[in-house]
């Protein structure tokens, strides 16, 4: 646990504004090097500089700097968190996570046609940090709850025998086949704001909540993870990510599912599945499953120097 918090530390003290704008392709590091010279110089703000000299546009050094404030908080949340969650902790989460309600299961155990990895590829060419205190995601594991509760209900039997259903055309196929038929099926579904449908800005609905009322993001992502295990895909091929979205610049969540032919995105906002090779709109923060969590930071620059937004 030490390893995490000290990543994140890491992270935070070297997420300044000139290394958000080179990470984000805002910025060269040649001009970065330029920005700072000048800066010393003429003994201003480096976002002055940059603005005077045309490196780049106050509308992007804004961007930048909200960039930096809201990675600042998050980090110091997650941090906080987790320093008070592990506190006297000795048995790790992940062994009392809840798995899917047995009734949800179309493969007893795993389908053994799906063999195991010896590789898994760090997602978007980020660096992984691994924990299994899964404590701090209560979001995750309240889903599971209310998942089990809810199975005796008459709705819930309803929505999950159609569930079922349309599901029972996908087993046999590949991994990666039966991805992209879920990826499909699910995103047929209803977007609708977690404050418009439940009035909150954050809740993570359950597969039966999801497939009565539709969902946001995170929603699109869980009913395809559970789409895939009831499947009989292994745990430690999905991945619950959520990422921050550049173009948008918005958190997003997406489904991460390692297949025969690499990891591959499930994503709400495109029809078809993508290489995670191929997708450079996102940059992960954390992946999830029932197992543990991955803390995803960008490789350092090692050949510029540090860059102050003061």
């Amino acid at each position: 646990m030490k390893g995490i918090l000290g990543h994140f530390k890491s992270r935070l003290s070297h997420n300044r504004l000139g290394d958000v704008l080179v990470h984000d392709g805002l910025l060269s590091s040649q001009d970065l090097k330029k920005a700072l010279e000048l800066q010393k110089k003429e003994c201003m703000p480096l976002g002055t500089v940059l603005i005077e000299h045309k490196f780049v546009t106050a509308t992007t050094i804004r961007r930048a700097l909200f960039e930096q404030m809201a990675f600042r908080f998050m980090a110091a949340f997650v941090t906080t968190i987790l320093a008070f969650s592990s506190f006297g902790v000795k048995k790790p989460r992940a062994a009392q996570m809840k798995d899917l309600p047995s009734q949800i299961t179309m493969v007893a155990g795993v389908d053994q046609t799906i063999e195991p990895l010896n590789y898994y590829p760090n997602l978007f060419g980020t660096n992984e940090k691994q924990s299994t205190n899964l404590r701090p995601f209560t979001k995750w594991s309240g889903m599971f709850d209310r998942l089990e509760q809810s199975m005796n209900s008459s709705k819930s039997k309803t929505v999950l025998a159609k569930w079922k259903q349309d599901l029972s055309a996908f087993k046999g196929s590949s991994l990666y086949d039966m991805a992209q038929k879920v990826n499909k099926y699910v995103n047929g579904h209803k977007y609708i704001t977690d404050n418009k449908l439940w009035g909150k800005s954050d809740y993570w609905a359950t597969p039966i909540e999801f497939f009565s009322r539709g969902g946001d993001c995170e929603d699109f992502a869980i009913a395809k993870y559970a789409s895939l295990r009831a499947l009989g895909v292994p745990e430690e091929r999905l991945r619950l990510a959520i990422v921050h979205d550049k173009q948008k610049n918005i958190p997003h969540a997406v489904l991460i599912v390692y297949t025969e032919r690499g990891a591959m995105v499930l994503d709400n906002q495109n029809k078809t599945m993508k290489a995670a090779a191929s997708v450079n709109r996102y940059r992960p923060i954390f992946s999830i499953n029932r197992l543990a969590w991955w803390l995803h930071t960008a490789p350092q620059p090692t050949d510029i120097r540090i860059a102050s937004a003061q």
